[in-house]
């Protein structure tokens, strides 16, 4: 690794922060090396310290030329208490040198903990939020939680529908974050999905038959990346045109929580399950689950926001065999579902396959995390 490098990415990062809100445009330089890269929820000097070991960051500080970033989003809110005031900063420092360089080049992506910003937080001051924290802190970290605790600080709080985000989900919230969150929607720089070739598709945690049809997608589509990139975006770029105040939601796709609606749902946050528990959610959407067999045939979806721990949880497999840093996949033909580590196969007819790129980059040694290339479609 060159530390010279590293170095320098760092400052670039601190001027684009200093500067403000601001997306650089397109270049239209040819990209020679297209690489998706997990939640990037670590340290900035960590995220650097990964580009620079797989060759993706140029002695300027900025990534190479011939290189595509992918984000698959999620910048935000990671590490323990008394580290919010460090996290909170190196997470607005890592958006901005993302969207400092141009828009062809860096790719953002939108997560949940993104939309959190404009969602759940959508009216939160630093000084009301601080002032909630620290009553969500008291009761999320009780040994024995009282329920009337819980109902009176959602009385006070309804934007929120638990503690637990307040203390932990989203628990680096700044109001700075929020600003540059909504310029970036307002910018159309931040996206909902990127199509990397005709039938693959990068987005933060997948879609299903049921969010397609939502889109008013016909299955003669579904397998056609471009088109369900298209139909995404455009969903939230009117939904973002239309939003004049209070939290964003994006029709079919995103509805943050509240008191009132319990917690948020959608695209953003739904994960694949096969725990009997999770049937009652497979229909509706938005959702938080939804059964693996639901996803759309012919389309291979590159997705994070699911750790492999949590992913054999979900899945009914031994979490004791779960690896952080590594690519997985799961192919599934519409009846059996299949989950391995790495990269997949190609894919036979009818089938439906899904990347997972979210490797835990915080606690993931450097040297073992994976990321994907989109152009071989194996490890970078």
């Amino acid at each position: 690794m060159s530390s010279s490098f590293i170095e320098a990415a760092l400052a670039r990062a601190e001027e684009a922060a200093a500067r403000g809100p601001h997306s650089a445009p397109p270049d239209g330089h040819l990209r020679t090396r297209n690489v998706a890269i997990g939640d990037p929820q670590a340290d900035i000097t960590r995220f650097f310290a990964l580009l620079d070991r797989h060759g993706l960051l140029g002695p300027d500080g900025r990534l190479r030329p011939e290189v595509r970033l992918v984000s698959v989003g999620d910048h935000f809110d990671w590490g323990s208490p008394h580290e919010r005031d460090a996290v909170a900063s190196s997470a607005l420092r890592l958006l901005a040198w993302m969207a400092s360089h141009p828009s062809d080049q860096a790719v953002l992506l939108l997560g949940n903990h993104d939309l959190g910003r404009v969602g759940e937080l959508a009216d939160f001051t630093d000084a009301r939020f601080a002032a909630a924290q620290a009553e969500a802190d008291r009761i999320y970290r009780s040994d024995d939680t009282d329920a009337a605790l819980e109902r009176d600080f959602l009385s006070r709080y309804p934007e929120v529908p638990n503690a637990e985000l307040v203390s932990r989900d989203f628990g680096t919230f700044r109001e700075e974050q929020r600003t540059w969150v909504a310029f970036l929607l307002r910018a159309r720089r931040f996206r909902v999905a990127l199509a990397a070739a005709e039938d693959l598709l990068v987005l933060h945690a997948g879609i299903t038959r049921e969010d397609l049809r939502t889109m008013g997608l016909s299955e003669r589509e579904w397998h056609r990346a471009p088109a369900v990139a298209e139909a995404l975006n455009q969903t939230l770029d009117a939904a973002v045109a239309g939003w004049k105040e209070g939290p964003l939601v994006i029709p079919g796709l995103h509805h943050p929580g509240s008191a009132s609606y319990g917690e948020g749902r959608g695209i953003f946050y739904q994960r694949a399950s096969l725990r009997s528990e999770d049937a009652a959610h497979h229909a509706a959407t938005p959702r938080r689950r939804f059964h693996p067999c639901r996803l759309p045939p012919g389309l291979t979806q590159v997705v994070g926001h699911t750790r492999d721990k949590r992913s054999r949880e979900l899945l009914e497999l031994p979490a004791s065999e779960a690896r952080d840093g590594v690519l997985r996949h799961l192919v599934t033909d519409g009846t059996a579902v299949h989950y391995h580590l790495g990269a997949p196969p190609p894919s036979g007819p009818g089938e439906a396959v899904v990347v997972f790129t979210d490797g835990g980059m915080r606690e993931s040694p450097l040297e073992t995390f994976e990321l994907f290339d989109l152009d071989t479609r194996g490890q970078a």
